[in-house]
Order: structure tokens, then C-alpha cells, then sequence
């Protein structure tokens, strides 16, 4: 098969790294790609927006399969693009309809409460609304969860403690302080409990699988504190997800959800994400996301030992009720440098060496470009996921911890405590 991956962060190298080991794979390609996906496949500068000039590109190179990465193409209806314009290519991910469960954080609850699917009591106001919001919030204890409606770079959830200043940054996001994304802000209770991410691949008949689940750390801080970024590192296994836990969720989440967009009528072949919190022992859903998670599938892919391409192959073609997917008992973590700086400004083009220095881990480059001389510089806030597997936790951590000291380039910062939380509950 020729296949193009539409995407350039870390997320995408673990998956390009994946389907490099696929006997299905014949020509790999990825669109724009970074600095270290080249030894996966060809990086080709194409937007994963600008969809004429992709299909041109699918025809010129007899693409097979469009694997998309990111949220954004499928959020913009890549999928009903090409289902029209190019009905025989394979394209793993949702429709624009089912899409809307990341797209619209209103549609997903609204697509929850009909469907039975346990998360968080929540109310949905606008502009012309936003007295009632407050009053709602009044009614809530603190803390208190406003969720921009659209897309918002990861940066659209605010969580307070203060109820005047909850209602008045309802009112600040619903004048435009994420813009067109808070047109609608989506106000909802707060739930305590530790989270977890679980990934399923869907093809859209009701046939699914189930992904190793993760846990990834999002604040900038130790011991979670700081700003919120994209992903400072990810474990797997999860330890409290166990066999009895993952049963609740299967029977009270996953299946529901899959059934529930047949239901609906939305064609979706791809992955789900499910942030999921445990409550007291009982799971329920934070959000919905359409597509793997960053930093999470770096850890993840560490530990499938099935073909991913043929499992993603399946999925697109709507038959995945026959196929297996086998993964490895083993650790796997990931633990990403970034940039100085980050989440906030930082600056790009830092030289970066001691990549040939690693051993024993994988280094799935995130935020990297290639010079024309061959050198590697950051070019994002999220550089490098070093990751490693171990038979424990914490010797995969610290393996991961070992290699992340190889690396070097001006300003680079990562967290130390990884996976602690984790390991505490492991020696139990």
C-alpha cells in the first residue's frame, strides 16, 4: 500500500515509526512531516488543510490510504471530501458529522445525555444567555469548568476556584476571548478523580478495538502545577485501569458510543479518544477527541505488537470484526523536551545533538526541522518524546530519563516526575 499521513508532531512520527513495520507498507509519505519523520517515509510540504492540493497528490502517487493525524482536516470534512470526490481511496477517520465530538464540545454532551453515557452535569450558554450562566454557576461548588465550544489549540478550558471570577471569565468568553470558539461556552461540574486516556479504532459497522490506554501529564509544572500544554509525557499501562475497570467502561462507554453514532446515522472509521476520569472507582467521560492523543500515542505505539496499518486498514474499510490486536505486557513511557519558555514564547532554530548518542529508547521528534546542511533545531515548543519500554514503570522511566540527558540544545526543559503517581500504585 502507498500511504500518506497527514501531520507533523509527535503523534504523527510514532504512527509513521508504527506503519514502517507493517509488511502492507510499499511508499510512506508525510504531510508536512518534521525533522526526524524522514526515516520513516518522505516528508512532502503539503498542508493537511489544503485538500485540492492533496487529492492532486493522491492521484500523482497512487496513494492507497490517508491516514490523518490531526483533529483539524477532519473537523473541516476531509473525509466527505474525498468520499465524493475520490470514493474508492481509504481515508481513516470520521466524517465531518462524527468530528463534531471534539468540533463541538456542546454536541458531545449533547450526544452523551442521549446516549446514556456518563460524564459531568453541564448547561451550554451563549452571549444572549450568559446571565442565566452565571446564575448556573452560582449553583455549582467551586472549582468551577468553563469549556470553550470549538477548537481552541488545547487552550479553551478554564478551570476556577473563585465564583466571581468564573462568571466573569464566562462573560470573556463569551465576548471573544477564544474568539468564534466561545461563541458558545459549555459550563459543567467539576469531577475529582484521577484520568486516563482510552483509545478506540472504530469502522463504522460496530466493529471495534481497544487500544493500550494511557495517562499523560499536561501541565508545564512537577507535580502538576503550572500552565497547561500539549503533553509533557505519557505511561501505559494505566495501573487502575484494570480488567474489572475497563469492563465498566467497555459496557457503559465504548459500546454505547459506537452504537450511538450508528444510531445517529454517522459514519465513523477511526480512531476515538476517550478522556476518561475515575470517580471513585467509576469511569466517566471528560471529552471526546477523533483522533489519537499527543503525547499519548508515542507510548502507545510502544506497546501494539500487532500490524497497525492492516488494523487501520480494516477500520477503513468498515471490517474490523476479525481482526486481532495484540499488545505487549511491558511499560512503555514517554517523556517529551521542550523548548524554554514553553507554553509560553519561546524561541525556535536552537541546534540539537546527542541524537546519535541515545540507546535503548525511541525518539519520536515533535517540534524539529532539518536545515539544508542536514541539521537538526527545534522549531516547535514540544521537541522531542524520548520513550522507552521496560518491565516496569519506573524501568522505563528511567531508561527515558537516562536518554533525555543525551540531548542537548539551548533552553531544553522537561519534567522529572513522570509517571510517579503511577509507580506508587504499581508498588502496591
Amino acid at each position: 500500500m502507498n500511504v500518506l499521513l497527514l501531520g507533523s508532531g509527535g503523534r504523527e512520527s510514532a504512527l509513521a515509526w508504527k506503519m514502517r513495520q507493517s509488511a502492507l507498507l510499499d511508499k510512506l509519505f508525510i504531510a508536512p512531516g518534521n525533522g526526524g519523520t524522514d526515516a520513516y517515509g518522505t516528508n512532502v510540504d503539503l498542508s493537511p488543510l489544503d485538500f485540492e492540493a492533496i487529492a492532486q497528490f493522491v492521484a500523482d502517487n497512487a496513494i492507497d490510504m490517508i491516514v490523518v493525524g490531526n483533529e483539524d482536516p477532519l473537523v473541516a470534512g476531509i473525509v466527505d471530501y474525498f468520499a465524493e470526490k475520490m470514493p474508492g481511496l481509504l481515508v481513516v477517520g470520521p466524517t465531518r458529522e462524527g468530528a463534531r465530538l471534539e468540533g463541538s464540545k456542546d454536541f458531545a454532551k449533547r450526544f452523551m445525555m442521549a446516549h446514556s453515557i456518563p460524564t459531568a452535569a453541564y448547561r451550554s450558554f451563549t452571549a444572549e444567555t450568559a446571565d442565566e450562566g452565571c446564575e448556573f454557576l452560582s449553583t455549582l461548588r467551586p472549582p468551577y469548568v468553563l469549556k470553550a465550544d470549538g477548537l481552541a489549540a488545547g487552550k479553551g478550558v478554564l478551570i476556577i476556584n473563585d465564583l466571581t471570577e468564573a462568571q466573569n471569565a464566562l462573560r470573556e468568553m463569551l465576548g471573544g476571548m477564544f474568539g468564534k470558539s466561545s461563541a458558545t461556552v459549555v459550563v459543567e461540574e467539576f469531577l475529582s478523580g484521577i484520568e486516563c486516556s482510552v483509545f478506540v479504532l472504530s469502522d463504522g459497522n460496530g466493529g471495534y478495538r481497544i487500544l493500550p490506554v494511557a495517562k499523560d501529564y499536561k501541565r508545564i509544572g512537577e507535580g502538576d502545577t503550572g500552565l497547561n500544554t500539549g503533553g509533557m509525557g505519557a505511561v501505559s499501562p494505566v495501573v487502575f485501569a484494570d480488567e474489572a475497570w475497563m469492563k465498566k467502561v467497555e459496557e457503559r462507554i465504548i459500546r454505547p458510543t459506537v452504537d450511538g453514532l450508528i444510531k445517529d446515522g454517522i459514519r465513523y472509521r477511526g480512531f476515538i479518544f476517550l478522556g476518561l476520569i475515575n470517580v471513585d472507582g467509576e469511569p466517566k467521560v471528560i471529552e471526546y477527541n477523533v483522533r489519537m492523543g499527543d503525547p499519548e500515542t508515542e507510548a502507545v505505539m510502544m506497546r501494539i505488537d500487532s500490524d497497525l496499518l492492516a488494523l487501520m486498514k480494516a477500520a477503513a474499510e468498515g471490517n474490523l470484526a476479525d481482526m486481532e490486536l495484540r499488545h505487549s505486557p511491558e511499560a512503555a513511557v514517554t517523556v517529551m523536551a521542550v523548548s524554554g519558555g514553553y507554553p509560553g514564547s519561546y524561541e525556535k532554530g536552537k541546534t540539537i545533538s546527542g541524537l546519535d548518542k541515545t540507546e535503548g529508547s525511541t525518539l519520536f521528534h515533535a517540534g524539529t526541522k532539518k536545515n539544508a546542511d542536514g541539521t537538526t533545531v527545534t522549531s516547535g515548543g514540544r521537541v522531542i518524546a524520548v520513550s522507552s519500554k521496560g518491565k516496569t514503570i519506573a524501568e522505563a522511566l528511567a531508561r527515558s530519563f537516562e536518554n533525555i540527558e543525551k540531548i542537548e540544545f539551548d533552553g531544553k526543559y522537561y519534567r522529572r516526575d513522570i509517571g510517579r503517581d503511577l509507580m506508587s500504585l504499581e508498588s502496591k
